[in-house]
């Protein structure tokens, strides 16, 4: 059965926008007084309501003024995990550096220990808990990794959550594997820990279809660009690749891009050539506000990026340790004000590019075909969004069809 919704004050569409570099808001294709029509859960015709209208279609009526976007698309998170490190974040406040509690064994050997001794019911109710937010937020795309596991066994169970939250959950959740988040203690070295991921585990992740896309952190404390490089190489033609990198140091972006990845993800700190680099590849660079909240450090140059043609999506990177705020709009909001991005940078970032980030072809505009992932805001102009930066929410959502209002 069709069904009509609207009428909205404005659509923005979010369609016809090139996948990389700069956007104006001109650029933006809005619709006024206008309406979506769906049917099971896909997006069948955008357009004028009062036409849509005629075509004796059942109608769901929105009664306040409404402006529609594409449904919010986070492409980087940790929201799996158990526990919270508020300890660490004092610490770092006082002085004392994210790397430093790292390799004193915290941060996110932390997070392991609270993930791997937690139960089942327990990782799945915090899991939940924070999808439950998110949506609230609009967002209805997430991308999560695992990462928090002391053991090959529990990056298979954390993997294996993840996909039973994504049968039953809202929000469809885009699951990846980064057991090359840090070596586990119990470890002899990184290299026979990578081995092992190679060896033990990735098999059995496909296997049983847990996951088709593989991270790694490429970063002191980590693992080296060195093997990065052997552990992507070997990987990269069963899964798809993305990685953390130039987060603190630069280096890692090359041979990300090298291996073909569809994302590098971080690049607070990147040079000019590596810009270039990135420039010239099909490789999306997923940048992270809330991180330079959580760290108090600068953020990734996007208006750089952008001005020299990068492809740029925004991410939450919401988890315990460096990003605990987990508020997409709210982050790229303040990322918009201090980088300089238009309106249209900025909601392409979460919406249309953010799709693009994690190869999906099926959501991120709102047009004919796409999956009807529907958000709106109690505004008649969709500048008010970003100037009210995170604090105005919607107060529509539709997800696959259904509407949640």
């Amino acid at each position: 059965m069709k069904e009509l919704v609207g009428p909205f004050s404005q659509i923005i569409t979010m369609a016809n926008l090139p996948e990389r570099g700069a956007l104006i808001d001109n650029s933006l294709e809005i619709i006024k007084d206008g309406g979506v029509v769906i049917e099971k859960d896909e997006i069948i015709e955008v357009g004028d309501f009062s036409l849509l209208s005629k075509n004796n279609l059942d109608v769901i009526e929105i009664n306040f003024p409404c402006v529609l976007l594409p449904g919010f698309i986070d492409s980087h998170t940790h929201v799996c995990h158990y526990g919270n490190r508020s300890d660490e974040y004092a610490k770092r406040n006082s002085g004392i550096s994210y790397q430093q509690i790292l390799e004193e064994g915290g941060g996110i050997h932390n997070t392991m220990n609270s993930t791997s001794n937690s139960t089942d019911e327990q990782l799945m109710g915090d899991t939940l808990k924070r999808l439950k937010r998110h949506f609230q937020e609009g967002v209805l795309t997430c991308e999560v990794k695992s990462g928090y596991a002391s053991s090959l066994e529990d990056e298979v169970r954390m993997l294996r959550i993840i996909n039973k939250i994504n049968s039953s959950n809202d929000i469809d959740l885009i699951a990846t594997c980064l057991a090359a988040h840090v070596t586990p203690k119990k470890y002899e070295s990184s290299e026979k820990y990578l081995d092992s991921i190679i060896n033990d585990l990735l098999p059995k992740i496909k296997e049983e279809k847990l996951s088709s896309r593989v991270d790694i952190f490429i970063e002191e404390n980590a693992f080296s660009v060195i093997e990065a490089s052997r552990f992507l190489e070997k990987v990269k033609n069963d899964f798809m690749i993305t990685a953390h990198a130039n987060q603190f140091t630069s280096g890692g972006l090359k041979v990300v891009v090298d291996n073909g990845a569809v994302s590098v993800d971080h690049l607070e700190v990147i040079t000019d050539p590596e810009m270039d680099y990135l420039s010239k590849s099909n490789t999306t660079g997923v940048v992270l506000p809330g991180c330079s909240l959580g760290l108090g450090i600068p953020f990734a140059p996007v208006r750089k990026l952008l001005d020299n043609n990068c492809k740029v999506a925004i991410a939450s990177d919401w988890n315990p340790g460096s990003a605990p705020m987990g508020d997409l709009l709210m982050q790229a909001s303040l990322l918009g004000s201090i980088e300089k991005l238009s309106n249209a940078e900025v909601l392409a970032g979460i919406t249309c590019r953010s799709a693009n980030a994690l190869s999906l072809e099926d959501r991120g505009t709102l047009e004919n075909g796409k999956i009807a992932d529907m958000i709106g805001f109690e505004t008649n102009d969709f500048r008010d969004i970003l100037y009210n930066q995170g604090k105005l929410r919607p107060s529509f959502i539709c997800k696959r069809g259904k509407i949640y209002n």
